[in-house]
């Protein structure tokens, strides 16, 4: 009997560790929002990461948050490090590009866990005033992000804190 159990549970893990290898290795999510503000006003707070503060809907979690700047002040080289509670953990982001129409950034994990993921900020033609930004975020599945992928989609995860950034720097960019 026990033996029977034995190759049960075997036979299980072996099919939970397939059905991991085969999940997606990279993943994407995605959300936009129309803005009645020119791109180059919605870049600003985007590529000045002291900006951030009025709108990321991380830097609210942690009010004892550390915060760190290096590099040039916004543009291509701007980064900034956090480290905080573990709900924003540790981490540092550098903008790698600027341009009228996408402004990408390095985002590097650091603790809890680490990763290293790119996020793009997108801005369509204008339409008059208005700006549709599309803020993105992709990177690889380890492993391990692959199980947990199971059990958690990152789509739902991020895209609420997405959501909520953008209505937040929707409000920062049409203030001015």
């Amino acid at each position: 009997m026990a033996r029977k159990i034995a190759i049960g549970v075997g036979v299980l893990v072996a099919l939970f560790l397939v059905v991991v290898a085969t999940r997606p290795a990279t993943f994407h999510v995605e959300r936009s929002l129309r803005m009645e503000a020119p791109a180059s006003a919605v870049a600003a707070h985007i590529e000045d990461f002291h900006a951030w503060r009025m709108w990321s809907p991380w830097e609210k979690l942690d009010p004892n948050m550390k915060r760190s700047f290096f590099g040039k002040a916004r543009g291509v080289g701007a980064g900034y490090a956090w480290e905080g509670n573990d709900q924003v953990g540790k981490g540092r982001m550098t903008v790698i590009e600027s341009s009228p129409s996408k402004v990408a950034i390095k985002l590097e994990f650091l603790a809890p866990w680490t990763a290293t993921n790119t996020a793009t900020f997108s801005f369509a033609p204008p339409d008059g005033h208005a700006t549709t930004t599309t803020w993105a975020m992709d990177g690889q599945n380890n492993f391990m992000a692959k199980a947990v992928g199971l059990f958690m989609d990152m789509d739902e995860m991020i895209g609420a804190d997405f959501e909520r950034g953008l209505q937040n720097l929707k409000a920062e960019a049409e203030r001015e």
